[in-house]
């Protein structure tokens, strides 16, 4: 898939219409992590259009390049080809059954801000200090991990048993909540920080590494441990409905 000719938030938009659509008619996972990310990208162009960011036109660039990132490696894995071992981790449960739409979610949200958001951050602050980003690099990833709790509570909404299990589960509320901190830390930024102020020839390893340690937190997500995963099954158990009917349950 040629994302060259996609330069506006709008664009964006429309081909996370196309995934979420395709996923709906498919049954397809795919489609939750497509529906919270234009959740996500909506709230960045309203941000954008209320002047909430320092730099607007800043904003919407990086915001591009960090969403083309996420559509190229959707599209290079539906074709088959090769994508990031962090991506590879994401999409791989694509078949699974166990995984329950938080972990779908969160284990997108890894890859895509551990990995991706630095190096977005990095692309966008060519030739200018990259320390005049960080308040509106702040501000993003306050969107981004905002979002973990409001589909937490939306999740539970369409299956009330789930609100229950993480009040009285402190071990599965613990694995939600320590995850979500770890996205509002400030690794994602320390690797951006990196990455602008070494030589371009640096950058491919430097890259490679970072994802490698990416791939491998996802384990946090897809294998908590023991009790964690029995309470996670039990939990999947209780989820009702098709995959297309939790996307629309989702987008509401």
């Amino acid at each position: 898939m040629n994302l060259n000719n996609v330069t506006t938030i709008e664009q964006i938009i429309d081909r996370l219409d196309d995934i979420i659509e395709y996923a709906e008619i498919n049954n397809s996972t795919f489609g939750y992590f497509a529906v919270l990310y234009q959740k996500v990208t909506v709230k960045v162009k309203e941000g954008i259009e209320n002047n909430f960011f320092d730099n607007n036109q800043r904003m919407e660039e990086l915001d591009v390049i960090f969403a083309k990132r996420y559509l190229e490696a959707y599209y290079n894995y539906q074709d088959q080809n090769k994508v990031s071992a962090s991506w590879e981790k994401a999409f791989r449960i694509n078949t699974d059954f166990w995984p329950i739409v938080l972990q779908h979610l969160l284990v997108g949200m890894n890859a895509h801000i551990n990995l991706d958001l630095g190096i977005a951050a990095a692309e966008v602050s060519k030739n200018h200090p990259i320390e005049d980003l960080k308040d509106d690099f702040n501000k993003i990833n306050e969107i981004l991990s905002s979002l973990v709790n409001e589909v937490q509570n939306d999740l539970a909404e369409i299956w009330p048993t789930l609100k229950y299990i993480l009040q009285k589960s402190k071990k599965v509320d613990d694995f939600l909540v320590d995850f979500s901190m770890e996205l509002a830390r400030d690794g994602a930024w320390k690797f951006a920080t990196t990455l602008a102020n070494q030589p371009e020839s640096e950058l491919e390893k430097l890259i490679s590494q970072r994802d490698k340690d990416v791939a491998n937190k996802a384990k946090i997500i897809t294998n908590p441990g023991f009790i964690t995963n029995v309470i996670l099954y039990i939990i999947r158990i209780g989820e009702r409905g098709s995959v297309s009917k939790k996307i629309n349950d989702l987008k509401a």
